[in-house]
């Protein structure tokens, strides 16, 4: 199965794809889709869906893990962050990719073991299960082969109980 992870945002938005064979987790690819600051909204917004539009065509994910929004202190962040979720569901939903939500807490323990996992921790382990030499960069793009990982572990189960 393949299954790409986004890490919504609007200056950055990480994503990552991640193929899964009978319980081996290779990655396939992963980067970011940036922003420039002082865009207008509208306009990076489009851009951020332009760029996931592509590449849903390039890499054909069967499945699609999105984070779901944490709302910190930054009411700015969260509305900003909100928008490009808006456009990231909006985008996966018109290519016809099915959809899965996973709060932070719910990545973390999915990958690290640990729902208090710190980010260090968490990026050895997508380095570890990947097998990859290095942590990738830039960490959005660690978070979002995080969040695939996360939908990869918790689809067999999905299947059985009838959620996927």
């Amino acid at each position: 199965m393949r299954t790409i992870g986004i890490d919504p945002g609007t200056a950055i938005l990480g994503w990552g794809v991640v193929d899964e064979n009978s319980g081996t987790m290779r990655p396939h690819a992963y980067g970011v889709i940036t922003t420039a600051a002082g865009t207008e909204p509208a306009q990076r917004l489009l851009t951020l869906h332009e760029g996931l539009t592509a590449l849903l065509r390039e890499h054909r994910p069967e499945a699609a893990a999105v984070e779901e929004l944490f709302f910190g202190k930054n009411v700015n962040t969260a509305i900003s962050v909100g928008q490009a979720r808006g456009v990231v569901l909006l985008t996966l939903a018109q290519a016809g990719v099915p959809i899965f939500e996973y709060k932070p807490l719910v990545v973390k323990q999915a990958v690290a073991g640990y729902g208090g996992a710190d980010k260090r921790q968490m990026q050895e382990m997508v380095r570890m299960t990947l097998n990859l030499k290095t942590i990738p960069k830039p960490d959005d793009a660690a978070d979002a082969l995080a969040i695939a990982l996360c939908h990869a572990y918790t689809a067999p189960m999905l299947r059985r109980i009838g959620g996927d």
